[in-house]
Order: structure tokens, then C-alpha cells, then sequence
């Protein structure tokens, strides 16, 4: 009878110990040792991308062309989930222009086609070619361009004379340089770069091979440069983590403003509505290799990760802990339920979109006008996203906290996007 009693106040111990409180702090540090992982492993494919371009550029081919798309497309998996760690962080959202931004004018990297158009009145720099020109006037001021250096990119020519859409560096600016311009419209088919863009001598395509490749390895080399940046933001002793550790209430209402941001305002809205109500495919995140459909989706899988407090590394080990969903089922099981059926529908839903796309109705075709089952594929995940925004907002009401949303027109005044 005394063992019994034993093993049942034992029982009962580990019972209490189970349902023991989660702690605020617990959950940002699972937070940040997510971020650290994820942007660990966008460093790391980077770096197998920047050894596929150091291959490339070594000895130019077909197969080692392809061989740098695809480790592109690979290394957008892992970053693609790390958006989520914007809008709240005013460290990644300071840095994130750097690696991310789109849409962007490529006539001021490199040769683009005669229905490009030239300069204007927004951009003067539109088609500016870098690549075929050592030199130039930019803002009134000559710049030597003899070397195309990170320095280069990264000091004279993101967002030259301020505008937003020169857009020099990060993984559109390769992704431009690996695929060339998307000529499809909204037909099927990404851009189709030839290799002997980077040919030497005699088989080089459209001039300017060597500087191409200068540009190509200074863009990558600067990638990687930046991601090394971020990573060490949410190392252990990072300042990323110390200032979203520094006040746990305020930490928390950080996850949940870059949750219910990139759900709302910058997928549903800037991405992908947008692209909806304009039937454009300039519209596309990733429009030159026709990878929108996987840019969407691992959104959506990188907000459901930070609420679940697990993620799933490339090497396939598993970085978890407390989590926000914990938090939320302490104070009310019922929301939490809710909230992870609505990432899971929001998921699905944008899946749909990628298996779609995948299997040959590109993203493209789906944003063409009068597709009436494009327009209900992308619409779905549309209001996946903005469903489960209504839920992450019961979030922010039910733990006593409160945050500010990004909106869109494209969601909350329609009729500006076409005045």
C-alpha cells in the first residue's frame, strides 16, 4: 500500500510539473533559436550557390549554368521562411532590403529587350546596364565602374537616386543574372538566360561576358556577406536576441506582428492580390525563375513554425521548445486550436498552389485575366492568409497585448490600386 501511495504522489508530482506555466521568456528564446537556424541555413545554401557560380564562371557551360538555378531555388527554402522575422525586428527589417527586395528594374544590371522600354520619369536609371558600361553618370555624379565589387552594388547602386525599384544585390539580382528576363507574359516559361552569357572569347552572347561574371560573383559574394550579418544578430550573444529578449510582453507582441503582417498586408495583399486584381506577371516575387508559387508557400510554412515553435533544419534535425501555441493554450485551448487549423488550411491552401504550379499551370498563366481558375487557386490562399490573420488577431486580444498590422490597398481599399 506504502508504494502505491508512492508512485501515485509521484504520478501526481509529474502530473503538476507537465502542466507547469509557460514562461514568455521560454518562448522568445525558442523564437530566436529559430531564427538562428533558419537563417543558418540560408547562409548555408547560399554558400553552395556561390560555389555553383564560382564553377560556372570557372568553366562556363549548360550543366553548370543549371547547376547554379538549382541551388538558387534551393536556397530560397530556408530564406523564404525567415520573413516572418520582419516587421517585428527593426534589425531585420533594417537589413532585409539588402537580400529580398523586388520587384526590380533589371535594365539597370544588365541588356534587357527593346520592349523594355528606356528611362523614365520615375527611374532614370531603368536601363542603365551596368554590365556594358565602365563607366557613367548616376545622380548628377560620374562613377568609375571599371570593377563591379560588392562595394559597388552595395554603396553606389541599390536604390540609386533613391528609388526603390534599382535594386542591385540580393537574391533577385542573381536570380536576374542566372535566368534573364521572363518574356512569356502570361504564358507558361521562365526567363531562358543562355550559358554563353558567360562564355569567353569568341562564344560569348551579348557582350560583356567577363563583367556579367564579375557582377554575377560580387552580388553573391555580398549575399553571403549579408546573411553572415544576420545569423550572428541571433546568436546567443546577438543583438537581434537581446533586444527581443530585453522585455518578454514586448517580445511577444514582436512574433506576433511579424505573423500577422506577412499574412496579411505583404502576402495576401502585396504579393499576391495585387498581382490578382492587375493580371500581371511583373507582379511575381520571384518572376524571372517562376518559383512564386514555392515563395508563397514557405511563407506560410515559416509563419506556422514560428507558432508551433518547431522547425525542420535542411540537414533534417529539428530545432523545437515552448512556444507561442503553448502560451495560447494555457489562456484559452479553443483559440489554439483555431489558430492552428487556420496555418494548417492557410498552408494547404497555398500548397494547392505550388502542386499546380509544379505540375505545369505556372504562376504566370494563373495570374492571366479571365483565368477563372487561376484567379480561385491564388484567391484561395489569399483567404487562407487573411483567415488566419483574424485568428492571430484573437491571439494578440486573448494574451493582453496589441500590435499594428500591415495593411494593403489591394485588401483594404481596391479601388486606389487603379487611381
Amino acid at each position: 500500500m506504502k508504494n502505491l501511495m508512492l508512485a501515485t504522489t509521484a504520478l501526481a508530482l509529474v502530473g503538476t510539473a507537465g502542466m507547469a506555466e509557460t514562461s514568455r521568456d521560454a518562448v522568445l528564446k525558442t523564437y530566436s533559436d529559430i531564427a538562428h537556424a533558419k537563417y543558418e541555413d540560408s547562409l548555408t545554401t547560399a554558400q553552395t550557390l556561390a560555389a555553383a557560380v564560382d564553377a560556372l564562371l570557372a568553366a562556363p557551360s549548360a550543366e553548370a549554368l543549371q547547376t547554379a538555378k538549382e541551388a538558387w531555388l534551393a536556397a530560397r527554402v530556408p530564406y523564404q521562411q525567415t520573413e516572418v522575422f520582419r516587421f517585428g525586428n527593426a534589425i531585420v527589417d533594417d537589413w532585409e532590403g539588402k537580400v529580398n527586395a523586388w520587384p526590380l528594374d533589371e535594365g539597370l544590371i544588365d541588356y534587357v529587350d527593346a520592349s523594355y522600354g528606356g528611362p523614365t520619369d520615375e527611374n532614370e536609371a531603368a536601363v542603365l546596364n551596368v554590365v556594358a558600361n565602365a563607366s557613367f553618370t548616376l545622380g548628377g555624379v560620374e562613377v568609375d565602374a571599371s570593377a563591379i565589387t560588392p562595394a559597388l552594388l552595395e554603396e553606389t547602386l541599390q536604390e540609386a537616386d533613391g528609388v526603390e525599384a534599382n535594386v542591385a544585390t540580393g537574391y533577385h539580382a542573381i536570380e536576374f543574372l542566372l535566368w534573364g528576363q521572363d518574356l512569356n507574359g502570361t504564358e507558361a516559361g521562365a526567363g531562358n538566360r543562355p550559358w554563353t552569357d558567360y562564355a569567353m572569347g569568341d562564344d560569348c552572347t551579348n557582350g560583356n561576358c567577363d563583367r556579367r561574371g564579375e557582377y554575377l560573383k560580387a552580388a553573391t559574394d555580398l549575399l553571403i556577406t549579408d546573411l553572415e550579418f544576420i545569423v550572428a544578430q541571433w546568436a546567443d550573444d546577438g543583438a537581434a536576441r537581446a533586444e527581443l529578449t530585453a522585455d518578454a510582453d514586448v517580445g511577444v507582441s514582436a512574433i506576433l506582428t511579424g505573423m500577422g503582417s506577412l499574412s496579411y498586408g505583404e502576402t495576401a495583399g502585396e504579393r499576391m492580390r495585387l498581382g490578382v486584381m492587375l493580371n500581371d506577371p511583373e507582379e511575381e516575387h520571384s518572376c524571372f525563375a517562376d518559383n512564386t508559387h514555392n515563395d508563397h508557400f514557405y511563407n506560410g510554412v515559416g509563419i506556422q513554425s514560428v507558432y508551433l515553435g518547431s522547425y525542420t533544419r535542411t540537414d533534417g534535425s529539428i530545432v523545437e521548445g515552448p512556444s507561442l501555441s503553448d502560451l495560447v493554450a494555457e489562456t484559452d485551448a479553443s483559440l489554439d486550436m483555431e489558430m492552428q487549423q487556420k496555418l494548417s488550411a492557410a498552408v494547404l491552401a497555398l500548397g494547392r498552389i505550388k502542386t499546380a504550379a509544379e505540375s505545369g499551370f505556372t504562376y504566370d498563366m494563373m495570374l492571366a485575366r479571365g483565368n477563372a481558375a487561376g484567379e480561385a487557386l491564388i484567391m484561395g490562399g489569399v483567404n487562407g492568409l487573411v483567415d488566419q490573420t483574424r485568428s492571430i488577431e484573437r491571439v494578440v486580444a486573448a494574451l493582453g497585448t496589441e500590435i499594428e498590422i500591415e495593411g494593403s490597398d489591394s485588401l483594404d481599399n481596391p479601388e486606389a490600386v487603379f487611381e
